[in-house]
């Protein structure tokens, strides 16, 4: 009896401190990226954001993109658009070339004149091929946008991205992020998704 009560009371501590330690980094965050808790118009409570959409690109090829991101304390230090960087995100994408094709993503970003909310503030991502041994070349492709009410509305701005290692390269692209549901891969993700390439 006195060792299952030593091993209760060793959960009830261990849960005290995830609850007072989780209590405390969403107060940190909270105070650091207030934005976070209110992104594209909606009450982000968790902190993420999930969105999905097709990327159109030159000569009108459509990749269904789907990503998530949530915040990071690094980001770029350099203005955009005379507008000083706010806060940091991170997280992952999916670009699905076919149904059975994705090209998983490295998401890194800035938010711009971004404090309390994202309304009116410029988002910068970066997306790059995950790296799977040293030096090994990374393919890349960057947006820029902004929130119009729920929808993030982005392109590259005429900057061609660097070739993927599967040769594909994406130039000239845009897209508009809806909000979306929680997807557990990207394999899942794709295979959910209704529009591909009108090109392979």
């Amino acid at each position: 009896m006195r060792q299952r009560s030593g091993c209760l009371a060793n959960l009830f501590w261990l849960a005290v401190v995830g609850v007072v330690g989780g209590a405390l980094l969403y107060t940190l965050v909270a105070v650091t990226d207030p934005w976070a808790l209110h992104i594209g118009g909606r009450w982000t409570p968790l902190l993420t954001w999930w969105g999905s959409g097709t990327l159109h690109t030159q000569g009108g090829s459509e990749y269904p993109l789907f990503l998530y991101f949530h915040p990071a304390s690094e980001f770029s230090r350099f203005r955009l658009d005379g507008l000083r960087p706010t806060g940091g995100m991170q997280g992952t994408a999916c670009l699905c070339t076919s149904r059975d094709t994705t090209q998983p993503l490295e998401l890194s970003g800035t938010i711009y004149d971004g404090w309390r909310s994202t309304e009116n503030s410029l988002i910068e991502f970066g997306l790059v091929e995950p790296q799977i041994f040293a030096g090994q070349g990374r393919g890349f492709m960057h947006l820029v946008g902004k929130w119009h009410g729920p929808d993030l509305v982005m392109d590259d701005r005429g900057t061609p991205g660097d070739k993927f290692r599967s040769g594909l390269r994406i130039e000239h692209a845009s897209v508009t992020l809806n909000a979306n549901s929680f997807w557990m891969t990207c394999k899942s993700a794709c295979a959910s998704a209704t529009n591909y390439p009108a090109h392979r």
